[in-house]
């Protein structure tokens, strides 16, 4: 790699670093219970974070946005709760180093994931990128340049971050990008919802994570296993960040702890 693309790779890696750490602060308070949300809540019109609140441990959580409400614009934070079934997704903004390690634990659990991720990740990962595909995961689309999507109000303008991200995954993989996109820091509204409704895209939030992104100040193992055991539940979809050391180095363990809860795991292709 080229002093210029090394150079790149640092900025970009910091600014999405610096990006985890902005929406960090605008979720963690939903995420650590602080900020109930409602179980019967509407899709927000204007520009909003998702965020989740824990009632009940073991059982899923409420979103701020209904289930119903959010499919009636193909979007979705649960699967089916009447199941044993989890389906793990990544957020992939650059690679870190931990990922190929990552897929080798969901190989040897036989555990489809969903990997969502931007231009930077394909460009610069790209033997990485085709592993996750050759190795059956979904590949998803989190966009190419990883912006705040609410901004976006013209169909064309949003159509383009998409799109451009689908582009570029078809000329390295040879394949079409899956139809599942997860918006940058879980910012959203209505209008986005049906933009990419019309697109012919499914919207994926998540019904359980914890603070992974913050790359030099990792949570223990202990910290870790803290938030995601009790938080597990039926039709739970699990988010967890690919650039996380401590991921990497316990998901083999927190996989086989959930098998031993007697979950499964199946893809987002599996959703309800």
């Amino acid at each position: 790699m080229s002093h210029a693309n090394r150079r790149s790779l640092l900025t970009f890696g910091a600014l999405f670093t610096l990006t985890l750490i902005a929406a960090a602060v605008l979720a963690l308070d939903v995420e650590d219970e602080a900020a109930p949300a409602s179980a019967s809540a509407a899709v927000p019109v204007s520009a909003a974070d998702w965020g989740l609140s824990f009632q009940t441990e073991g059982q899923p959580p409420a979103g701020n946005a209904s289930v119903s409400d959010l499919a009636q614009y193909n979007a979705c934070f649960l699967g089916d709760t009447s199941k044993k079934v989890i389906y793990l997704t990544f957020d992939c903004g650059y690679e870190n180093g931990y990922t190929e390690q990552i897929l080798d634990a969901l190989k040897k659990h036989n555990a489809p994931a969903a990997f969502f991720v931007v231009g930077n990740m394909v460009e610069t990962a790209p033997d990485i990128i085709r592993r996750m595909a050759a190795e059956g995961h979904v590949v998803g689309n989190h966009t190419y340049h990883h912006p705040d999507m609410s901004s976006i109000s013209q169909q064309e303008a949003f159509q383009k971050e998409l799109e451009s991200l689908e582009g570029l995954y078809r000329q390295t993989t040879g394949q079409p990008l899956s139809k599942f996109y997860r918006p940058p820091q879980g910012k959203y509204s209505v209008e986005n919802l049906k933009q990419a409704q019309a697109l012919g895209y499914k919207t994926v939030f998540w019904s359980l994570a914890y603070v992974d992104w913050y790359v030099d100040k990792q949570p223990t193992p202990e910290q870790a296993y803290a938030k995601l055991l009790p938080r597990i539940h039926d039709g739970a979809i699990v988010l967890l960040h690919s650039t996380s050391k401590t991921n990497a180095e316990i998901l083999d363990s927190l996989l086989t702890k959930w098998e031993d809860m007697g979950f499964h795991f199946a893809s987002l292709e599996e959703l309800p």
